[in-house]
């Protein structure tokens, strides 16, 4: 299972259809239930979910299956509601995974972390560090009336 998506299995012995399931996910909040019934979950969610990408099915009628699209993709939650009690997220090993593996965006942000490590571990600049002595230069060229020969920066 990915990090960026939290999926939710709900198993019942009866047969269900889907317009007897109540499902709404905000942006922070979930409730699930079945319709006149007490919700199963009805709470805040431990973190933001993208609701336009998170979704919910009915498989085989006798399982829901909930997927929420996390926004802070790279964070294990310790919980799905604020009300559950907290689980350590320090015993979770993770699937081993390739790069090729992970969509674009997370590819990104995962060879950015591997490129800025190796850079420190270098004692290089890492990626940010690059973009602000970009920025420097480029404001040192638009204002060559400026000296910055005595100025130190961190």
């Amino acid at each position: 299972m990915l990090i960026s998506q939290l999926k939710i299995p709900f198993n019942v012995t009866f047969a269900l259809r889907a317009r007897d399931i109540v499902v709404s996910i905000g942006k922070k909040s979930l409730k699930v239930g079945l319709k006149g019934q007490e919700p199963i979950i009805d709470g805040e969610l431990c973190g933001e979910v993208k609701q336009d990408e998170s979704v919910w099915v009915l498989q085989d009628s006798k399982t829901v299956l909930i997927t929420l699209e996390k926004i802070n993709k790279m964070n294990w939650w310790s919980r799905l509601v604020t009300t559950d009690p907290e689980i350590s997220t320090r015993k979770i090993n993770p699937e081993p995974s390739k790069l090729s593996d992970l969509d674009g965006e997370t590819r990104s942000m995962v060879e950015k972390m591997m490129f800025d490590q190796r850079q420190k571990e270098m004692g290089l600049p890492t990626s940010e560090d690059r973009k602000k002595q970009d920025i420097l230069e480029k404001f040192k060229q638009q204002h060559p009336e400026m000296d910055f020969s005595k100025c130190k920066f961190n």
